[in-house]
C-alpha cells in the first residue's frame, strides 16, 4: 500500500481575481470586495491591497484608512459561484478523492494514484495549467501526507505556487513555517504562547500534552500538541460523496461583531444554496459550525417544517441557529452546511402556500444557468437583503 498523498487546491484571492478577470482595468490595483458603508466589512481583497495590511473581515472603515486608494466593488456571489463550479468540476474529474471545503478551496486524496500520476509535483503542475487554461484563474497547490500539511503548504508560496512536503518531513516543514504560520494558531494564541516564552514550534514540542492542557485547556492543548508535530488534528472532516454541501471560513485575526458575522453567514448561505441548485438537490436540514479562539468547536442543525427553497431561507435559518449557540467572543471559524439532500426541486411532502418560494428558487436557478452561459445577472432581492446587514448607514 502506497503512502498517503493529499492535495489542497486554493484559488488565489478568489473574489478579487474574478473581478479582475471580468474587469481587466483592475489588474495590478488594490481591490477590496465589499460595500464602502461605515458598518460594513471587507469580504476579501487583492494581493495589492493586502500589502497595505488589509485583510478579510476587516471593517471597511479601517481598510480604507490603510489603503485610501483602493477600489471597492460589491460582491457578486452568483458570479463567484459560477466560476467556483467551473474550477471544482476540473478538480473533481482529476482524481476520485474530491472534497470541496469552501467556494475557493478543495482537497484531493491522491493516495494510490501513482500509476496515473507517477510524480505528485508534476500532477500538481498539470492541474494548475488545466485550471488556468480553462477558467483564467490561478490556484496554489499544497501536497502532503495529510490534509493539514497540504493546506499549510498551499499557502507557503502564494499566489500561483506549488509546494510539496516530502513524506517524513512534516515536522521539518512545521519548523520552517514557524508558529506564526501554523494553521489555526491565531494572534490571541500566539500572545498566550509568548507570555509563556514559547516562541518556536521546537519550544512547543518540549511540552507534554498534559502540560499543554494545563496551560491552555484540553482542546487547545491537544491541538497544539498535534500541530507542532505536523500531525493532522482533524481540521477538516468530510465525505467526498455529495450527501451534504458545506463551506467553511477561517478568520485571521478572529472575527468579531454581528455585522461581520451576518455578512459571512449570508455569503456562505448563498454559496451552498447555489451549489445545491446547480447539482439539482433539495435539502431538509441547515447546519452551522462555530470554532472559537480556544479551539473549542460547537455545531447545531435545524430541520424546519417548511421547505428550504432559496439562499434567503438558508440565511434566515443559519442566522437563527447561530445566535442560539453563539456564546460571544472571537470566532476562529464559521461553517454553513446543507444536509439530508435529495434530488429534485420541491419538498418531498406537500406544503401549502409555496408558490412564491418556488418562483424565487426558479429565479436563482435561472440566474445560475444564464451566468454559466456568459451573462452577468444579479438577484436584486438578495443584494437588497445583503445591503441591510453590511451597510446600515
Amino acid at each position: 500500500m502506497g503512502k498517503p498523498i493529499f492535495f489542497h487546491i486554493d484559488l488565489d484571492a478568489f473574489f478579487a481575481s474574478v473581478e479582475v478577470l471580468d474587469h481587466p482595468e483592475y489588474k495590478g490595483k488594490p481591490l477590496i470586495i465589499g460595500h464602502p458603508g461605515p458598518r460594513s466589512v471587507a469580504s476579501t481583497c487583492s494581493y495589492e491591497a493586502r500589502r497595505y495590511g488589509v485583510h478579510s473581515a476587516m471593517p471597511m472603515v479601517t481598510a480604507l484608512k490603510l489603503c485610501p486608494n483602493a477600489i471597492c466593488v460589491p460582491g457578486r456571489m452568483d458570479r463567484y459561484s459560477e466560476k467556483s463550479i467551473e474550477v471544482m468540476n476540473i478538480i473533481r474529474n482529476f482524481a476520485p478523492g474530491f472534497i470541496q471545503a469552501s467556494i475557493d478551496e478543495a482537497y484531493l486524496d491522491m493516495s494510490g494514484m501513482e500509476r496515473i500520476y507517477p510524480k505528485a509535483n508534476e500532477a500538481g503542475h498539470l492541474l494548475k495549467r488545466m485550471i488556468l487554461e480553462r477558467t483564467g484563474l490561478t490556484v496554489s497547490i499544497g501536497i502532503g501526507s495529510s490534509r493539514f500539511i497540504a493546506k499549510m503548504a498551499s499557502d507557503y508560496r502564494k499566489p500561483d505556487g506549488l509546494t510539496l512536503v516530502p513524506y517524513g518531513r512534516e515536522t521539518d516543514f512545521v519548523d520552517v513555517i514557524g508558529i506564526k504560520k501554523l494553521w489555526g494558531v491565531g494572534k490571541v494564541m500566539q500572545e498566550e504562547l509568548q507570555k509563556r516564552r514559547i516562541f518556536t514550534t521546537q519550544d512547543l514540542r518540549s511540552f507534554s500534552e498534559t502540560n499543554l492542557a494545563k496551560l491552555f485547556g484540553n482542546s487547545a492543548g491537544h491541538y497544539l500538541y498535534l500541530v507542532s508535530r505536523g500531525i493532522d488534528p482533524g481540521i477538516y472532516v468530510g465525505e467526498s460523496k455529495s450527501k451534504s454541501i458545506s463551506t467553511e471560513n477561517t478568520f485571521y485575526p478572529d472575527l468579531f461583531g454581528h455585522d461581520a458575522i451576518d455578512t459571512f453567514l449570508l455569503e456562505m448561505s448563498q454559496e451552498v444554496m447555489f451549489r445545491c441548485i446547480d447539482e439539482g438537490f433539495m435539502a431538509r436540514t441547515v447546519g452551522v459550525k462555530i470554532r472559537y479562539n480556544d479551539f473549542t468547536t460547537t455545531s447545531i442543525q435545524i430541520t424546519p417544517n417548511e421547505g428550504i427553497y432559496t439562499s434567503q431561507d438558508v440565511y434566515n435559518l443559519s442566522r437563527e441557529i447561530f445566535y442560539k449557540r453563539y456564546k460571544g467572543g472571537g470566532i476562529r471559524l464559521i461553517g454553513v452546511g446543507l444536509y439530508s439532500l435529495y434530488k429534485g426541486d420541491e419538498v418531498e411532502q406537500g406544503e401549502l402556500f409555496v408558490e412564491d418560494k418556488q418562483r424565487l428558487r426558479k429565479l436563482e436557478k435561472t440566474i445560475i444557468e444564464m451566468n454559466n452561459k456568459g451573462a452577468d445577472l444579479k438577484k436584486a432581492a438578495t443584494l437588497k437583503k445583503r445591503a441591510q446587514f453590511i451597510s446600515k448607514e
